[in-house]
C-alpha cells in the first residue's frame, strides 16, 4: 500500500520511502504519468474507429467482385455481380421485416441454373457459378413480383 507522501506502507505499518535506482532521474515521474494518459486515449481511439486491420462491411450483399446489374422490381431489386471467373447474384428486399418468399437463380449458358429459395426476411442468396467466358441469366423475386436480366456478360 502507498501513503500520501509516496511511501510505502510495510506489512509492520512502518512508512518507508521509495527507493529509486540510479537510473532513474526526476523524469522518470513524468514519464509515467505521461504514459498513464496517453494509454486512456488510445483505448478511445480503438473504439471509435475500430480494431486496426479489419475489413470494411459490405452492404446489403454477400457477393465479392464488381455490381454490373441492378434490376428493380416493386418489392425488392436483383443484383449481379461479376469477378474475374465467377457471377454472382443476390435478391434484396425492399423493406426487410417479416419472413416472406424471396427467390434468386442464376443460370450460366449451357449449364443448370443454381436457386436459392425459401421463406426470407431481407436477402435471398447469394448464388454463384462459374462464367468466365460465359453468359449468365438471373432471375429474383419477393413476394409475388420478379425481375430478370435475360442474357448478360456476354
Amino acid at each position: 500500500m502507498f501513503d500520501e507522501a509516496g511511501g510505502v506502507v510495510g506489512v509492520d505499518g512502518v512508512v518507508r520511502p521509495l527507493r529509486s535506482s540510479g537510473r532513474q532521474g526526476r523524469g522518470a515521474g513524468r514519464r509515467l504519468a505521461a504514459a498513464l494518459l496517453v494509454l486512456p486515449v488510445l483505448g478511445a481511439l480503438v473504439l471509435v474507429l475500430g480494431p486496426a486491420g479489419t475489413a470494411p462491411v459490405q452492404a446489403a450483399s454477400a457477393c465479392s467482385g464488381r455490381l454490373v446489374k441492378t434490376v428493380t422490381f416493386s418489392t425488392g431489386s436483383l443484383r449481379v455481380y461479376k469477378s474475374r471467373a465467377y457471377a454472382c447474384a443476390v435478391t434484396v428486399a425492399r423493406k426487410p421485416g417479416a419472413r416472406r418468399a424471396m427467390k434468386v437463380s442464376l443460370q450460366p449458358r449451357g449449364g443448370r441454373a443454381v436457386v436459392d429459395s425459401g421463406r426470407f426476411t431481407k436477402l435471398a442468396g447469394p448464388v454463384t457459378v462459374h462464367a468466365l467466358n460465359r453468359c449468365v441469366r438471373a432471375t429474383g423475386s419477393v413476394g409475388s413480383s420478379s425481375g430478370s436480366t435475360g442474357w448478360i456478360l456476354c
